[in-house]
């Protein structure tokens, strides 16, 4: 590799050729403040935070190190008082048409540009002018828009444009210039597929998921209303980030015991539920193999990949699974057969669940997600939100001590828990599939070819010796391609696939904890946040879904057997075909 020799801050340092300064820099251990920059996906200068002195042998000048290029004998000055002055003269004509409610904002202590201001001294602008005001965009369930606190980065245009679906961008221009859809519909009034990933890359309090949580005091305080939550298989993962703990960090124990002292009447783990998802989707995949159905088969877990397909492929819904998505069937179970053996009128119950995925905010209003004839899920929160209940409930959340979920479902298999990580569920229904085909309790379960954090991967897995050809797709991009291999004929063969909205999966949803971009741009969140579930998954005596003794308990006691009428109307449901752009 060719290297290039450079000085930055009067240090000798080495970076490849075609580093960029910034890139040069951070090899060095030295780190020039950003703003718009996302590493591979916007690098376009915009922000000039990043601004830093350079001379080239005619004299220092200025230019931005997320762009520009190392060259032999180069030196850099990353923090003189020039540069200093610049960056500050930018932080406070940003502030001048920035909305400074900073002590109200939920992004109060975590925002980028908060921190920037208070490391430079910025207390206010001494810029007047006009100043822009736009009215909040609240048509989604799941996303409130609030231009007045948007920086202009175009983080999350790049975002979206990761996705593939590209509904916002940068509309109008000049001091006009404002990020939105086209046309300036809300954005319930375009194909947005409401994945959240442009709220975890947003760096102020423009993006931010719906707040749900008053709905959920509010329930607490009611006598005559029993309040149950479950919890989604990542957020164990994710959750301690929100409190100071390392990337990684599983905290089962301690979220658990949180939830019981704010005063849920029962804390039962979606994991059960994904159990119950694997049992119903693998036997939906064998009577379609059987039968003659439509191949492959697609799961139906994430509602951001389902409401994907139908906006961008609702000519090929028929290929996903009827099933619910493990927070819809969870809910489902709580309604019917929790509430018929507690002795509750499932009008009485509010089900409420702590999900990775502002999608799933979405996926609660849908139609036919309701097996009791109420909604099976009243409230979805995400991660962030949970958090913000802990801290307003005045824990100590790093000094609780661990407690288990409560029974009969809080009890679930290794299988479930991966189910936060892409191919997860291709793993777990594997699992399942090899026993079951084959008549044997197989001891090699780790189907390693599918796990990994790649957009889009592909496997060939003999199971009785049968060849079967699976693909695993996380992230909507990767979820085009899918498509459009499909709608090609199926050139790869594939029997059964695992689509996941998000990049990476759960780990990655739209509702995880937030994390400054040079955070993202320098740790494989998605691979250390996996990393706890597939070790969880590791140490657990029982990893095969059907083997989960609730399981069993359910079909035998409640769905009387497996592809049962009560089984289809409660854990099954259907699509629609959706509009792209409405008025």
């Amino acid at each position: 590799m060719d290297m290039i020799n450079l000085k930055i801050n009067g240090v000798a340092v080495s970076a490849p050729k075609g580093s960029t300064i910034l890139e040069a820099a951070r090899l060095a251990g030295i780190e020039i403040p950003t703003l718009c920059f996302m590493k591979e996906k916007n690098e376009i200068g915009a922000c000039r935070i990043c601004v830093v002195e350079v001379n080239e042998g005619r004299g220092f000048r200025i230019v931005t190190a997320c762009v520009y290029p190392i060259a032999e004998g180069m030196e850099v000055l990353t923090n003189s008082e020039k540069i200093q002055k610049a960056r500050k003269t930018t932080l406070e004509l940003i502030l001048s048409t920035h909305d400074k409610h900073c002590l109200s904002c939920v992004r109060s202590t975590n925002c980028e540009l908060q921190k920037l201001c208070r490391d430079y001294g910025v207390e206010d602008s001494s810029f007047e002018g006009f100043k822009p005001q736009y009215e909040l965009d609240y048509s989604t369930p799941h996303l409130v828009r609030d231009n007045n606190k948007c920086v202009l980065c175009r983080r999350c245009v790049a975002a979206c444009k990761e996705q593939y679906v590209s509904v916002i961008g940068a509309n109008d221009r000049g001091i006009d210039t404002q990020i939105g859809t086209a046309f300036n519909l809300p954005l319930g009034n375009v194909p947005c597929i409401s994945c959240g990933q442009c709220t975890v890359v947003c760096p102020t309090g423009a993006l931010v998921e719906k707040d749900d949580t008053d709905k959920i005091w509010a329930a607490l305080a009611d006598p005559t209303k029993t309040v149950v939550v479950q919890t989604a298989p990542s957020i164990r993962a994710t959750l301690g980030e929100c409190f100071g703990m390392p990337i990684g960090s599983n905290v089962e124990g301690k979220m658990v015991a949180a939830l019981h002292r704010m005063g849920f009447d029962k804390v039962f783990d979606t994991d059960f539920a994904a159990d119950l998802t694997i049992v119903e989707e693998a036997n939906e995949l064998v009577e379609r193999i059987q039968n003659g159905g439509t191949l492959p088969m697609i799961t139906s877990c994430s509602p951001g990949w389902v409401k994907f397909c139908e906006f961008y492929y609702p000519d090929m819904l028929e290929h996903l699974s009827t099933c619910k998505s493990p927070q819809q069937m969870g809910g489902a179970v709580i309604k019917t057969y929790w509430a018929q053996k507690a002795g509750i009128d499932p009008k009485d119950i509010v089900s409420v669940s702590v999900m990775p995925c502002t999608a799933k905010k979405f996926e609660i209003g849908r139609d036919d997600q309701s097996a009791a004839g109420v909604p099976d899920v009243d409230i979805a929160i995400t991660t962030r939100e949970l958090s913000r209940m802990i801290m307003r409930a005045g824990m100590n959340f790093t000094a609780l001590p661990d407690e288990e979920f409560d029974n009969p479902l809080g009890e679930d298999t290794g299988a479930a828990v991966i189910f936060g990580a892409t191919g997860g569920v291709m793993e777990a229904a594997l699992r399942t599939a090899n026993d079951w085909l084959t008549g044997k309790d197989n001891t090699d379960i780790d189907f390693e070819a599918v796990r990994g954090t790649m957009g889009l991967k592909q496997a060939t897995v003999n199971i009785n010796g049968n060849d079967i050809k699976v693909a695993v797709a996380s992230g909507a991009a990767a979820a085009k391609c899918v498509m459009d291999r499909m709608k090609d004929g199926n050139p790869d063969g594939w029997t059964f696939v695992e689509i996941m909205g998000c990049p990476g999966g759960c780990v990655n949803g739209g509702g995880q904890p937030i994390q400054p971009q040079y955070v993202r741009d320098t740790v494989d969140l998605k691979a250390v946040r996996a990393k706890a579930l597939y070790d969880q998954d590791a140490s657990m005596p029982l990893r095969k879904s059907h083997e989960s003794p609730v399981i069993k308990t359910l079909y035998s006691e409640w769905f009387d057997g497996f592809g049962g009428p009560k089984a289809h109307h409660a854990l099954h449901t259907s699509y629609v075909k959706r509009e792209k752009f409405t008025k």
